[in-house]
């Protein structure tokens, strides 16, 4: 059985003009344990079989643009209070700066009523328990120096309640979104912010695939009809729910490239498995 892995992304300049888009560092993040499969596969990345999203439908959603290495690299993340970013450890994991693009669209153009946010590494809060190999506790949180000009483009997403600890979400229908690649031949980010919506499977039906790299305190969804979320959607929300009633479930981890196109499962980090250490960390 095939895999690929999500190629992920993370890049800071002090402007969209600075920015080099179509030669953003694309970065396979995968469990070390599963290195002989997913290595050398060709790289398909992008929110598979998904919409364009419009203005205001997604006021959470975040651009992350970080300085790394080598260049530029990219992801997402949720606004979860009017000053904090949440996102995967993954992705701030050895970036020096980034940006932060609050309320953004076409990302790559000039917006108006989006908001652009510098940080340093200063700013970062990776989980202690974060391992890159084997990709458990994949999440931080990024501090804003300045607050979000919270309005119509630019909303929090809730938490789950703590009622909601215990809840697997399995069956239920999530919405991803993020500026993935949007085709195989594509060297860039999508220029446009892009939503899929999503079958939860049981952890168990995941672990089919992925093995024991599935935790407790991972949530998986289906590739069925060839949906799924792949490189550039990185550390970016899985949310349930509708309009002002979302909640963040899951943050974008790993999966299978091969699930974009036939059905693999995608693998998000499980916010329900954090909600004392984000609280905790974000002064929620």
């Amino acid at each position: 059985m095939k895999f690929l892995a999500v190629i992920l992304s993370v890049v800071v300049v002090a402007s969209c003009q600075d920015i080099d888009w179509d030669n953003i560092i694309f970065t396979e993040v995968y469990p070390k344990g599963l290195e002989p499969i997913f290595r050398g596969l060709p790289g398909s990345g992008r929110i598979v079989g998904g919409s364009l999203a419009s203005a205001g439908q997604f006021p959470y959603q975040v651009g992350l643009i970080l300085t790394v290495s080598g260049g530029q690299s990219f992801c997402g993340g949720s606004l979860i209070k009017d000053n904090v970013v949440l996102t995967a450890a993954h992705c701030v994991d050895g970036a020096s700066a980034a940006s932060v693009y609050l309320g953004a669209l076409k990302i790559q153009s000039s917006e108006s009523g989006r908001q652009i946010i510098s940080v340093s590494k200063s700013n970062f809060v990776i989980h202690s328990g974060w391992n890159a190999n084997t990709l458990v506790n994949d999440i931080a949180l990024i501090k804003l120096p300045e607050k979000a000009r919270l309005g119509t483009n630019i909303k929090v997403i809730d938490l789950p309640p703590a009622s909601d600890a215990s809840k697997t979400f399995d069956k239920d229908v999530c919405v991803a979104s993020g500026w993935g690649r949007t085709s195989d031949s594509a060297t860039g980010v999508s220029a446009d912010l892009r939503y899929v919506d999503l079958t939860v499977i049981s952890n168990s039906a995941c672990q089919n695939y992925f093995g024991s790299y599935v935790r407790d305190s991972n949530i998986c969804t289906s590739g069925a009809d060839k949906k799924s979320t792949c490189n550039g959607d990185s550390g970016g929300p899985l949310a349930y729910g509708s309009g002002d009633k979302r909640i963040i479930v899951g943050l974008t981890s790993f999966g299978s490239a091969s699930g974009c196109q036939k059905g693999y499962p995608a693998v998000f980090t499980r916010v329900t498995s954090y909600l004392s250490w984000i609280k905790s960390n974000a002064g929620l």
